[in-house]
């Protein structure tokens, strides 16, 4: 986390600001697409939207972790523990763990429904013992704490030009897109942990089960009825994105080119998809650099027209309750310099 950074967002205490940082590092780590995107957020955004990954990012470690020597209980132990030090962290704003003091402040100050958080971790649950949905309004469940809940949290950092509930669907359905298209992407992967995200209804209609995923896995060959089946699939989440695109314009100005790069390249991945024939049961459909780099670029354009329009000058989404100090707004635009935006978007990965 950069000192300009968390300046800007109004976060002095040394604890909180290695907190902060510590939850910039797991984004950075794990999260190629939403770490360089949030580059596009301005400074004072950018602390809040890595606390929230952070934290979700470590939850979801917990279940995923591959170790062999963690049982279930272990697992499950580790994740109660977690809830529990999450749910008096809300009620206290302090956490123990640097994800969780961090997370406990962003709460605090955008007011993020605690409830979002409690949907979180009871899908985060959900992976320990569930390994496959019967139905997509069955995944519908689980996607709403795993993946909605995450644009609502959000929605706040972001701030809106109509009134909240109003953007608060589309935020939840880009969430939810995203996460389907993960669910698309890494499917041989979700299969070595032993488990399916995609509806099995869907499956079975094409003839479809997890005796033939597991051997297109393991052979390296796509069966044509799995290549149906993720044909239907693709247009389905195809449709969640058309339901969350309205919601871009809600937006403050200032946030609309992070999040439009993440749309944009989030759905590349279905193009890759449906360009490698469906063949990502034994490899990953990945979003060539060049596409990237040209699309962190535009998000770029976008960020300097917001400026031109005045909006990091005098209209910036604020921290509920405390206004800007002068030094920070210098800060800012030292930090936004276009010529440092393009120096970010033309490192290597860019926006995976």
């Amino acid at each position: 986390m950069t000192a300009r950074e968390l300046d800007a967002a109004g976060v002095h205490d040394p604890a909180l600001r290695a907190a902060y940082t510590r939850c910039r590092e797991l984004n950075a780590r794990h999260g190629r697409t939403y770490f360089l995107a949030t580059r596009l957020l301005t400074p004072r955004q950018r602390p809040a939207v890595h606390a929230l990954y952070g934290f979700a990012r470590w939850a979801d470690d917990i279940v995923d972790d591959l170790d062999p020597a963690l049982t279930p209980e272990q697992r499950a132990r580790a994740l109660a523990e977690l809830d529990e030090e999450l749910s008096a962290a809300l009620r206290t704003g302090r956490g123990g763990h640097p994800v969780i003091a961090a997370l406990a402040d962003t709460a605090a100050r955008y007011a993020i429904d605690p409830a979002h958080f409690t949907d979180f971790m009871r899908s985060m649950a959900m992976d320990l013992h569930v390994t496959e949905y019967p139905t997509l309004d069955d995944l519908r469940v689980y996607t709403h704490g795993s993946a909605a809940v995450i644009g609502l949290q959000v929605l706040p950092v972001l701030d809106t030009v109509v009134p909240r509930e109003e953007a608060a669907p589309h935020a939840a359905a880009l969430g939810v897109a995203f996460q389907l298209t993960n669910f698309l992407r890494d499917v041989g992967e979700d299969l070595d942990r032993g488990r399916i995200y995609l509806p099995l209804d869907r499956l079975a209609a094409h003839g479809v089960d997890r005796d033939l995923l597991l051997w297109c896995r393991r052979s390296g060959r796509t069966d044509a009825r799995v290549r149906a089946a993720l044909r239907e699939l693709c247009g389905t989440t195809r449709g969640v994105y058309r339901e969350a695109e309205p919601g871009i314009a809600m937006l403050h100005p200032v946030s609309r080119p992070c999040v439009r790069a993440a749309f944009v390249l989030y759905r590349a991945i279905l193009d890759r998809i449906e360009a490698a024939g469906y063949a990502v049961l034994h490899r990953r459909a990945v979003v060539p650099r060049r596409r990237r780099a040209a699309v962190a670029l535009g998000g770029l354009a976008g960020v300097a027209a917001s400026r031109a329009r005045g909006a990091l000058t005098g209209d910036l989404p604020r921290v509920p309750g405390r206004p800007p100090a002068p030094a920070e707004e210098s800060a800012e635009r030292a930090e936004e310099a276009p010529r440092t935006r393009r120096r970010d978007a033309q490192r290597g990965g860019v926006l995976s």
